[in-house]
């Protein structure tokens, strides 16, 4: 297949376009905005690959997208493209509704139109998959509840509102206009490549330079945990086999308190990063409780049943296995990391003209 990917300069963006150019044949086009979290050196170890191509494009430019879907012709697109953190969705949630909202819908406009003039037999094997977040499902209270593609929606953030909507927006546009749509929500993902300011890589760093490791409240906030890797592979699961208008959710079966997170973070450093900063006797002497963030979820959980039971797919990593080789990555990529703290990174704009 011709795959459009949008946002694949993202963490789970990018770890989805390594592993297409690594393990297919397909062809992937890279539509990125390069926002502060799009990082074009995550996709370094495939970007000289003739089945790889990047444009430094905005999903909410409508003539840039057509032009894209006209001149690539894609077989399906991947929707990636997202503001993302919470906190800064807290901050400044003008960019979410912008990019999360407003640019799903325009791509949606985008695309159908396109869709629309394929000839019979492109048009009916065409995908639009949308990929989101179970933080759409708001808070689970039930200590044995998990979330299922039929619990209601209940967003407690500017980000995870934002999300909700773009999820309606697509499902909208398969019932009105019949556009072929398949819709994944998924956990935390970790694992290589993320940016420096999500919870793990936040910690491993800090940990490594000596600083605070930040816990808000009392840590006690419960997350499914998914490798990147993983999601990357039951997104292409979903891609080739899922049912049109369908729902899949997407967890790890890792469900871990914060607070326990940090603290498996200390432990592996301290196997295999032994040499503290100076003043460092133990890394956990780090961990500090700060301030709750507003309209914090307790707990979320996924049930993959449904994507297991009828796309086959599983799992690989156990957070333990997961966790190892996401620490041993930063240890091994230091230099990375520091030209995403300096900001050295964003000097890489470059795209394929129009």
């Amino acid at each position: 297949m011709r795959i459009l990917i949008t946002g694949g300069a993202g963490f789970i963006g990018s770890a989805l376009i390594r592993h297409l150019i690594r393990h297919s044949r397909h062809e992937v086009l890279n539509l990125d905005k390069l926002t502060y979290a799009g990082n074009l050196e995550s996709l370094q170890p495939v970007a000289d690959s003739p089945h790889y191509q990047f444009v430094h494009a905005d999903i909410v430019d409508s003539d840039c997208v057509t032009q894209v879907l006209e001149r690539f012709q894609p077989d399906a697109i991947m929707h990636l493209a997202a503001e993302s953190h919470v906190d800064r969705s807290i901050d400044g949630p003008a960019a979410f509704i912008q990019t999360n909202i407003v640019g799903t819908y325009s791509l949606l406009d985008c695309v159908r139109r396109y869709w629309l003039n394929l000839e019979p037999a492109r048009k009916t094997a065409f995908r639009f998959h949308h990929i989101s977040t179970d933080e759409v499902y708001g808070d689970l209270h039930a200590s044995q509840a998990l979330f299922t593609e039929s619990t209601p929606y209940a967003p407690s953030s500017p980000y995870s509102a934002s999300k909700a909507a773009s999820d309606h927006l697509v499902r909208a546009w398969h019932r009105t206009y019949g556009l072929p749509v398949l819709v994944t929500n998924c956990s935390n993902n970790y694992g290589p490549y993320h940016f420096p300011e999500k919870l793990i890589p936040l910690m491993i760093l800090s940990a490594l330079e000596g600083r605070p490791l930040p816990v808000y409240g009392d840590g006690l906030q419960i997350r499914d945990w998914l490798y990147v890797e993983d999601h990357a592979r039951a997104l292409i699961r979903v891609l080739e086999h899922g049912q049109p208008g369908e729902t899949y959710n997407i967890g790890g079966h890792n469900e871990q308190r914060n607070i326990d997170v940090v603290h498996a973070i200390c432990d592996l450093l301290e196997e295999l990063a032994p040499h503290k900063p100076a003043g460092v006797s133990r890394y956990q002497d780090l961990i500090t409780h700060v301030r709750d963030r507003p309209g914090h979820d307790l707990r979320y959980a996924i049930d993959a049943s449904k994507i297991e039971r009828e796309l086959g797919w599983a799992p690989q990593e156990t957070f333990a296995s997961g966790l190892r080789k996401t620490v041993q990555w930063y240890l091994d990529n230091l230099d990375w990391c520091r030209r995403v703290q300096d900001g050295s990174y964003q000097g890489q704009r470059l795209g394929a003209p129009l």
